[in-house]
């Protein structure tokens, strides 16, 4: 499976994440960017049409402006790739980076791991 396709599915799984943010305004897009993503390959991933690949996501850091996202893509009952990608609130109008509200802030908090 190539690079593209393989983040596809991570990229699907955080907007399903920020879907239910406190920013997001009804039915528009949420107010978030990506402005960073790690990616690890621990094996090779296989492309096999119609096959559904698992993502699990969590928050491994919540800062002023952005947030941390850990997540895993599983095939094969194992973990094929893991990914960090950093996450930071947006504020379209004045094309600047603005802060999480309380609201979003525990909003995002409920995706934490516990420690």
């Amino acid at each position: 499976m190539n690079h593209a396709r393989a983040l596809g599915p991570l990229e699907d799984a955080r907007l399903a994440m920020s879907a239910g943010s406190p920013g997001t305004a009804a039915g528009g897009q949420p107010d978030i960017i990506l402005a960073r993503l790690e990616v690890d390959y621990l094996r090779q991933l296989r492309y096999r049409l119609g096959e559904r690949l698992c993502v699990r996501s969590r928050v491994l850091r919540l800062g002023t402006k952005s947030l941390t996202v850990r997540q895993e893509l599983e095939q094969d009952g194992g973990v094929a790739l893991r990914a960090d990608a950093v996450l930071v609130l947006f504020d379209f109008a004045t094309d600047s980076s603005r802060a999480l509200t309380d609201a979003e802030r525990a909003y995002w908090s409920g995706f934490q791991a516990p420690a």
